[in-house]
């Protein structure tokens, strides 16, 4: 423990909520080096949808190796990328309508956002971008442009420029159409928005604090879009890959995005993996244009292709995934029924949580949920959301158990909140 505090840089973030060594993990539990179990209710921060060390992605993964497969493909073409994308194609896409091209960027979510917008901006010919508030893009310096949270922003040290950020379903409270106002900004010419190459915008906003876009909005933003010849981004690295019930978050819109970016849970294993899918009239990249060393990790490939075979060849494990969500939302909902002035239910699907009226609450009980043998973290501008990110694979006794022991942490909080107050 002293090595990791002594010598690991102080811009580490989980390992101070959850300060154990952690050796084993399996489905929806880890374990430390001393032998405690926790119930993992973060699992990656949202990036193993499938659980840890999943045994049917496991076994595809060490036959792949046992057989000297490629492991660092770069963009060249391989077994392990064909069979990927041919199963994706003939699952995820073509059952959805969704005629995509598939560009492999640099792993992670931060990397294809970069890719999407830089895309779009190509495309277009335009420079500005439009995000909402309390959107959460990525840290690296383009992709935080586009991100609201003032933390994050604030890391980079320069000037952010090239987006303009306007208002979320719901930001300016449920009377007020936002889209409307979007229309009108975009219409004015003296407005001082300048019209942009593209709108990047998230379902449901993970890091923003759970909020949950209405399917009407979505549509509407889709509609608006079109209208002004904007590209529509449609950022599902977190709320994507099953999550909500669906495969994509957008889905139960039915809409049918310009540009999709995909990463997290994409490789099912929590092997570095990121995906932009979008039009192809939209692809005029020139070779080489946007690339990246690790952009062929066919590793993840292979646990990719065998998640999407495994999981989405039919409604199964998404009808599976809307009744946890039932479970999961009771149990919370519970929590907020016993304590309605002071919390609510947030997200859809099984990305749910709790936000508190006072966000002093939230730290304490997560601390006290990891003392209680739960890891769950917190999320929203002012950290006042507990959020919950479970794996898909959990099973409902779990989720149960889990929400259990955060409703005594609340419990045990807020008599601890009245008795210091008497």
């Amino acid at each position: 423990m002293e090595l990791f505090k002594s010598t690991e840089s102080e811009v580490r973030v989980y390992s101070r909520a959850f300060p154990v060594i952690f050796n084993r993990a399996k489905n929806a539990h880890l374990y430390t080096e001393d032998g405690k179990e926790y119930l993992d209710f973060l699992a990656g921060a949202g990036s193993l949808n499938y659980g840890h060390n999943n045994d049917t992605l496991k076994k595809a993964l060490l036959e792949y190796i046992e057989a000297d497969g490629v492991s660092q493909g770069l963009d060249l073409f391989t077994t392990a990328k064909h069979d990927f994308m041919e199963s994706y194609k003939k699952h995820i896409l073509e059952p959805r309508g969704l005629n995509y091209k598939m560009q492999f960027t640099g792993p992670t979510g931060t990397n294809c956002v970069e890719a999407a917008m830089k895309l779009a901006r190509k495309v277009k010919g335009r420079t500005n971008i439009i995000s909402f508030s309390n959107g959460f893009h990525g840290v690296t310096t383009g992709a935080v442009a586009a991100t609201g949270n003032e933390h994050h922003r604030g890391g980079v040290g320069l000037p952010l420029t090239g987006v303009d950020f306007l208002f979320y379903d719901g930001y300016l409270g449920e009377d007020v159409d936002t889209l409307k106002i979007m229309d009108k900004v975009l219409s004015d010419s003296s407005s001082g928005v300048e019209l942009p190459a593209a709108v990047i915008v998230e379902a449901i906003q993970g890091e923003g604090g759970l909020n949950a876009a209405r399917a009407e909005w979505l549509k509407g933003l889709s509609e608006l879009c079109k209208k002004h010849d904007i590209l529509l981004i449609l950022d599902d690295i977190q709320a994507g890959n099953g999550r909500t019930g669906d495969f994509f978050s957008f889905e139960f819109a039915g809409i049918k995005p310009d540009i999709v970016t995909v990463s997290k849970s994409l490789s099912g294993y929590g092997l570095p993996m990121a995906l932009v899918l979008f039009k192809p009239e939209l692809d005029v990249w020139a070779s080489g244009e946007h690339n990246g060393t690790f952009r062929g990790n066919n590793m993840a490939f292979v646990t990719a292709r065998t998640a999407v075979e495994t999981y989405w060849k039919d409604d199964a494990f998404a009808n599976e995934v809307k009744a946890k969500s039932d479970v999961l939302a009771e149990g919370l909902q519970a929590i907020c029924d016993k304590y309605p002035s002071e919390f609510r239910l947030k997200g859809r699907g099984m990305m749910r949580g709790i936000s508190a009226t006072h966000a002093d609450l939230t730290g304490p009980i997560t601390k006290r949920a990891f003392e209680k043998g739960l890891i769950i973290e917190t999320s929203g501008p002012n950290d006042e959301v507990i959020k919950c990110l479970m794996p898909l694979t959990t099973s409902e006794d779990d989720l149960r158990l889990g929400t259990k022991i955060l409703g005594e942490c609340v419990d045990e909080i807020m008599q601890e909140g009245v008795n210091e107050a008497s």
